[in-house]
């Protein structure tokens, strides 16, 4: 490695090691897991100890809020310490249990106001998401964002495809830019797995039963009126944009056929979301885990259009014959997609892939 380089790559924020320094190694996951287990665990037993003393927080909203902010600020103070999984798992539990009590005391002052509840606590999430100094707890609590912006639409709008919608815009823009800023490559990540397990949650909870909630509206509102369609012009949104990320960085992709079948597919995808909601969610994940090379995406994506599809299926308003013909219609635009990527997309020359960088 040139000393330019290695210079280069310090001024990012990443570490590089000297060729005659050992690598440290790492512990098995086995005991990773191990810790990880000890640690909650050891939380749990602390946080018994100090509920049994302290009943009386539960009766005043100011004393539980209190109390809930400063377990946060102690697991933060925790965190700071870099400790290991054991520390690290502890001070999640402390946190988590900090949040929960939070949240109590903001139920109590908005009593039958659910919705402001949410609102309320999609903030704070967002904001550990962002300062948290755990990998975990910015996954966590990027997860935690997603459910409320979910509940928040529920109780107030009703607009529940919306928020699926929202999340997978940011993700998208998240996952295409994580090497933007390299020395926070590894926060990025966090954050953007926190956002996909958001969205497979949200897709759970809303075919699991929680969507019917979506109806207790008026037909006046703007919000409600596009719910149907909201979060699959969204999903469609996210795929263009990542369809013009690729096209810049790739210069085989910017031949007129290309584009021409890729926009094609976006345009047939967006209709067929029209009639199943949610497939195009999945297969915009698929699409962003094959762009980044990201396998983990790709499997995220996978079980996102299963539930997409089974949902689909199982759904009593329209009659399997309709439910067959998009199923097939959907499988032939994705199997055209493969053979058309395997027959004309080549890599760049390496000369050409360095110039372009």
């Amino acid at each position: 490695m040139t000393h330019s380089l290695k210079q280069r790559l310090e001024q990012a924020g990443i570490e590089v090691a000297d060729s005659q320094v050992a690598p440290a190694i790492e512990s098995p996951w086995f005991v990773r897991a191990l810790q990880a287990f000890s640690g909650w665990l050891a939380a749990l037993f602390l946080l018994g100890f100090i509920g049994m003393g302290m009943v009386f927080v539960f009766e005043s909203s100011i004393a539980a809020a209190g109390l809930g902010l400063v377990m946060i600020a102690g697991a933060y103070a925790l965190l700071r310490g870099n400790g290991g999984d054991f520390l690290e798992h502890l001070a999640l539990a402390a946190s988590l249990t900090g949040q929960l009590l939070v949240a109590w005391a903001l139920a109590d002052v908005l009593m039958s106001h659910t919705a402001r509840l949410w609102w309320a606590l999609l903030p704070l999430q967002v904001l550990l998401a962002l300062i948290m100094p755990s990998l975990t707890h910015r996954c966590v609590s990027a997860l935690a964002a997603c459910l409320a912006l979910y509940l928040a639409l529920i109780e107030s709008s009703a607009a529940t495809s919306l928020a699926s919608g929202l999340v997978l815009l940011v993700a998208t823009a998240l996952w295409l830019n994580e090497f933007r800023w390299p020395a926070y490559l590894r926060q990025c990540q966090a954050l953007g797995y926190g956002l996909l397990l958001g969205l497979l949650a949200i897709q759970v909870m809303a075919y699991a039963g929680r969507s019917p909630f979506m109806f207790r509206h008026h037909d006046s509102e703007v919000l409600a009126w596009l719910a149907p369609w909201g979060g699959d012009a969204l999903a469609t949104l996210a795929l263009l944009i990542l369809l013009w990320h690729v096209f810049k960085r790739h210069a085989q992709a910017r031949m007129p056929g290309v584009r021409l079948a890729a926009y094609g597919a976006a345009v047939v995808l967006m209709l067929l979301s029209w009639q199943a909601h949610g497939l195009s969610q999945g297969a915009v994940v698929i699409a962003l885990g094959f762009a980044i090379g990201n396998r983990l995406i790709i499997g995220l994506g996978v079980i996102l259009l299963l539930l997409a599809s089974a949902n689909y299926y199982y759904w009593l308003e329209v009659t399997l014959l309709v439910k067959a013909v998009t199923l097939c219609v959907l499988g032939v635009v994705l199997l055209t997609l493969r053979w058309m990527l395997r027959r004309w997309w080549r890599s760049p020359p390496r000369g050409e892939m360095e110039g372009g960088q």
